[in-house]
């Protein structure tokens, strides 16, 4: 069974590329996705909604961050992952997410193939591609 993503970003172009890199290379079928804090929390936390992976962006739409997100989500099912891609990625950042509980920080700028590379990773171990 595939993996599936609900990415949390608040450009749609960005978005829907993502939601396509992940599908194209690692098989892993779009949960949905939302661009903002109030809507991401919500949908990942609704038990009805099946996601495995969920890609956040720390600057959403105004109201809410990333930040935000991960702090809703830090007693999920560890078998569920959160990775942070941001073009924020500065250390202290990064440092902020882990121990807000993502699995993986990455910069969009220079790291979204390695993003993109992780979520295959976990895909191609879940028995997928």
């Amino acid at each position: 069974m595939a993996l599936k993503a609900y990415v949390v970003e608040d450009n749609p172009a960005i978005r829907d590329s993502l939601l396509e890199a992940l599908a194209e290379l690692g098989g892993i079928e779009s949960a949905g996705s939302s661009g903002s804090e109030k809507l991401a929390v919500a949908w990942l936390r609704d038990a009805a909604n099946h996601w495995d992976i969920a890609v956040v962006d720390l600057l959403l739409e105004p109201g809410g961050s990333g930040f935000g997100v991960l702090q809703a989500m830090r007693d999920r099912d560890p078998v569920r992952k959160m990775v942070v891609l941001t073009g924020t990625a500065a250390p202290e950042v990064r440092r902020r997410c882990e121990a807000m509980g993502a699995d993986g920080v990455f910069d969009k700028a220079m790291e979204t193939e390695a993003m993109l590379d992780y979520c295959v990773a976990l895909a191609r171990a879940a028995g997928g591609h």
